[in-house]
This record gives structure tokens, C-alpha cells and sequence, in this order.
């Protein structure tokens, strides 16, 4: 007789983690785009143990909206309208940083041939060179204290190809390359860098996705979750944004002080293949 088949869980039924505690009162975090996704939950999360959060997003009512809902937060968030292409602000923002999320992305699906270059040229710009740009101008204030924390939200694409993602693919391997050298220049200053390497996560960029691969591929919108997108994940579901960012608040704890030039990979099973 065969064994009853259970449905995957939906993200209500799920249980709940319970959160780490850390106290950062005192700790000042950047988190690049924060007004959705990933970067809002990280930055709300910091600023739930007390840090003090420069919330950085092209995106005016995002950041608006984020900043109410951390109203009554031990720590603040304060909202910084700035586009990651101008690099020259991009590093002044993060100075005097302790502790430096790296999230902001963007993604295009498109075969090579058809992928624009300008596009390409901004998706690296935004994803890759901004971030060392920021990392540039966090390191004195961390190399002075003798502290810091660098945090890159990299992707399953980090360390994984997958076709019509040319920039997106490109990006974030460099960012793993990028955030491992920045481990190894920073060891000796108490500076420890580390990507977050989630699967695919419930926000707006993947719903997004959905759309276009349904395009690239010609197939419904309905196949592409299990067939494209979940297809080599051992767990059938997405990864929530509170999930990634308890795992980027654990490398900003005691806890993690050794670990450092490496990618905490959240992706439910999508590697072990």
C-alpha cells in the first residue's frame, strides 16, 4: 500500500523560528534596498535589537511606509532616498557604518543574445560595484573600533548558474568573490564579511520572475514555481524575508565571530545536488 502524499506547507502552516537575541543599542547598520523584500525585513530586524538603521532605497513611499511601520522599535530607522548608481554616494553613505547590508538587486530574464547591455551594465553596477563601494567607505570607521560586520545577500545564483540570468548570475558570483576578499583584508581588523545566499524568496523580484520565465520558457505562470523556479529545491516552498534576515542578524551576533569569508546558504536543499 502506498504512502499517503502530503501537501506542501503553505507559509500560515508553517512554524515559526524563535528570533536571536542580540542587543546592537549603540550599533549604527546601512541596509541597501530596504523598502521591500528582504532589505525591509532586515532593516526592521536591526532595528528591532536596537540599531540604529540608514535605510537606503530609490524607492520614496517604500521607505516612508518602512519607516512607520518601525515606529515603537527599540532602535530607528531612518530613511536615505538614494539610486546605487551614483557610486561617489553610495560609499559616503555608508561611513561610520558598524554594520553593512549589502541587499539591494535587481533582475532581468532574457537569453544572451537578447539581453541588453545597458541593462547589464546596471544590474552589475547596482549589485556589484556598488557594493564595494560601500564597503570602501564603511572600513575605516570599522578598522578604527577594531569591529564591524559586512553582511552580502548573495543567492543561490552565487553559487549556481541558471540560463536567461546572465547579469544577475554574474553579479552575484562576483559579489561571493568580493565579499571573500573583504573577509580575508579584514581579519585582522575584527572585520568579519559573509554572503547570505538565499533560494528563492517571497518578494516582489521573484513574483516578478514568475511572469517572465513563464515568457522565456512558454509555459503558464502556474508550471513555473514547481517546474523552473523550485525545481532543484528539496523543500517545495519559498524562503520568507524574516527567515534570511534572522540569518543576517546571527552573523552580527557573538556567536558568529568566526565566521567569516563564507556564504550561510539558505536554500532548502537547491545545493546539495
Amino acid at each position: 500500500m502506498s504512502a499517503p502524499t502530503t501537501a506542501p506547507a503553505t507559509p500560515a502552516a508553517l512554524p515559526r523560528p524563535a528570533t536571536l537575541a542580540l542587543d546592537l543599542a549603540g550599533r549604527t547598520a546601512v541596509v541597501t534596498g530596504a523598502a521591500g523584500g528582504i532589505g525591509r525585513a532586515c532593516a526592521l530586524r536591526l532595528a528591532a535589537a536596537g540599531a540604529r538603521v540608514r535605510a537606503v532605497d530609490r524607492a520614496a513611499e517604500g521607505l516612508e511606509e518602512l519607516a512607520a511601520g518601525a515606529a515603537g522599535l527599540p532602535g530607528t530607522v531612518e530613511p536615505r532616498l538614494l539610486d546605487l548608481t551614483d557610486l561617489d554616494a553610495a560609499e559616503e553613505t555608508a561611513a561610520g557604518a558598524d554594520i553593512l547590508v549589502n541587499n539591494a538587486g535587481l533582475q532581468l530574464v532574457r537569453p544572451l543574445e537578447d539581453f541588453p547591455p545597458e541593462v547589464f551594465h546596471t544590474v552589475l553596477t547596482v549589485m556589484l560595484e556598488a557594493p564595494f563601494r560601500l564597503i570602501r567607505g564603511a572600513l575605516p570607521h570599522m578598522y578604527a573600533q577594531g569591529w564591524g560586520r559586512i553582511v552580502n545577500l548573495s543567492s543561490v545564483h552565487g553559487l549556481r548558474a541558471s540560463p536567461f540570468k546572465s547579469a544577475y548570475v554574474a553579479a552575484k558570483h562576483g559579489l561571493e568573490g568580493l565579499s571573500k576578499t573583504a573577509a580575508l583584508e579584514g581579519a585582522p581588523h575584527g572585520v568579519t564579511s559573509n554572503c547570505v545566499s538565499p533560494g528563492y524568496v517571497r518578494t516582489p523580484l521573484v513574483e516578478r520572475q514568475v511572469a517572465d520565465q513563464a515568457a522565456a520558457h512558454g509555459i503558464p505562470e502556474e508550471r513555473v514555481l514547481t517546474e523552473i523556479l523550485l525545481r532543484d529545491s528539496a523543500l517545495k516552498r519559498l524562503v520568507e524575508p524574516e527567515e534570511v534576515a534572522e540569518a543576517v542578524l546571527y552573523l552580527c551576533s557573538p556567536q558568529a565571530a568566526f565566521i567569516t569569508g563564507t556564504s550561510l546558504v539558505l536554500d532548502g536543499g537547491w545545493t546539495a545536488h
